[in-house]
């Protein structure tokens, strides 16, 4: 990649304040592209489980490469971290935390980066990325606010009954347009919730989404329920919405 200043990768980390999370505060981190102005406005992908997808996913460094390499559009990432004792609380519809976290995240998190950065507030340019629990609440947010979310990445996304639920109690999600993928050798996951069939979990959520009207890109491909696998597919990912030939509108 080039040296010039520049293209130089840039990444912020702050501290949002919250008064609906319990800690007061939620640490994101923010890649800005090469090129980066003020005066322009950007897309922006909002990541579930920030830290991972920064440094096991190298998404920023992803990103990177496709605008300066192959001449995408410019385009913000936002990375939520969270705190993995957690994550089942605040991921998962039933957790003591849930209701807090989609709160903080739609009524705290996102005005406070339209108001610091220059990101696009129109809901087809707010992409929502998560893995596992990640990627399930990614659908769930965009359930809840359909106003404000409407493009989902997810990435062996953990849809366990309650978040079938949600969907299912949706009048429609004709809005939807979800890019979702998961490992053929993803049939027998341990997790703190059991053992599942997560090749199972997505074909059903799949279904749900297209019965309910929403647009579907779905894959299954060798993989396991790790980082390798889903770093590999984040660049077919993010070009579904932010590439020279969007697969989604």
């Amino acid at each position: 990649m080039s040296d010039n200043p520049l293209f130089k990768r840039t990444i912020h980390k702050h501290e949002i304040p919250s008064k609906y999370l319990p800690e007061g505060n939620r640490t994101i981190r923010v890649y800005l592209p090469p090129g980066f102005q003020a005066w322009i406005s950007y897309p922006v992908v909002y990541c579930q489980d920030g830290e991972d997808f920064f440094n096991f996913g190298r998404i920023a460094t992803l990103a990177q490469k496709l605008i300066l390499e192959e001449g995408w559009e410019p385009f913000v990432i936002v990375g939520v971290d969270v705190d993995k004792k957690h994550r089942t609380s605040e991921y998962a519809p039933d957790g003591d935390r849930y209701s807090s976290y989609t709160r903080f995240f739609a009524d705290e998190l996102i005005p406070w980066v339209e108001s610091h950065y220059p990101v696009r507030n129109d809901r087809d340019q707010r992409i929502l990325a998560g893995d596992s629990l990640g990627g399930a609440i990614s659908v769930s947010l965009a359930v809840t606010y359909p106003s404000m979310f409407s493009h989902i990445i997810s990435l062996s996304g953990a849809f366990y009954d309650n978040y079938c639920k949600q969907m299912q109690s949706a009048s429609s999600l004709e809005y939807l347009r979800v890019w979702m993928i998961v490992g053929l050798q993803e049939n027998e996951f341990a997790t703190d919730r059991g053992t599942f069939d997560f090749v199972e979990l997505n074909q059903n959520a799949r279904k749900l989404l297209e019965e309910k009207g929403a647009k579907v890109f779905y894959g299954e491909k060798d993989g396991e329920h790790k980082w390798g696998f889903w770093q590999k597919e984040l660049p077919g990912a993010l070009s579904a919405f932010l590439g020279p030939d969007p697969m989604f509108d």
